[in-house]
C-alpha cells in the first residue's frame, strides 16, 4: 500500500492590532448593523476596507517632493 505524502505546514500568519476611536452612536450603529447581518463588527470592518488595502502590500513609498513654485521676480 503506498504511503501518503505528509502535508507541508504553512507559515503562520502574523496579525497586528489597530485601534480606532468611534463615538457612542457610531458604536451602537456598528453593533446593530453587524447583528442584523449576522456577523461581527471586526469582520464587517475588515470586509469594508479590504478593497482599499488589497493591492498596496508591495508598494514602495519613496520621497515625494513637492514641486517648487516659481515666484514672480520683480527685482
Amino acid at each position: 500500500m503506498p504511503r501518503k505524502k505528509a502535508k507541508k505546514s504553512r507559515k503562520p500568519v502574523k496579525f497586528k492590532t489597530i485601534t480606532i476611536k468611534v463615538t457612542a452612536r457610531q458604536k451602537k450603529s456598528l453593533l446593530n448593523y453587524s447583528k442584523s447581518r449576522r456577523t461581527t463588527p471586526n469582520k464587517l470592518i475588515k470586509k469594508a476596507i479590504r478593497p482599499l488595502l488589497q493591492n498596496y502590500a508591495g508598494l514602495e513609498v519613496g520621497n515625494i517632493s513637492q514641486a517648487k513654485v516659481k515666484q514672480l521676480e520683480l527685482f
